[in-house]
């Protein structure tokens, strides 16, 4: 199961993916992303989210966002 996950220690919340994604990614009190759980599988996005986290995963300037394969 391949899911969007965010590094927090890479993360310097600068709300791109969130603005680019904001069904997968939002902002957390503490002023970093991280990805919503229960809407960051990949197989349970239709394809507009899924193309959207995915331009939000190459569009974040950290590279703090990582596609995971969770079996």
């Amino acid at each position: 199961m391949e899911k969007y996950v965010v590094n927090q220690n890479v993360c310097i919340g600068c709300g791109a993916c969130a603005a680019i994604a904001p069904d997968v990614f939002e902002i957390s009190d503490e002023g970093l992303a991280q990805a919503i759980e229960s809407k960051n599988i990949v197989e349970k996005m239709d394809e507009e989210t899924r193309e959207a986290a995915q331009d939000a995963l190459e569009g974040c300037p950290t590279s703090a966002i990582e596609l995971t394969d969770e079996n």
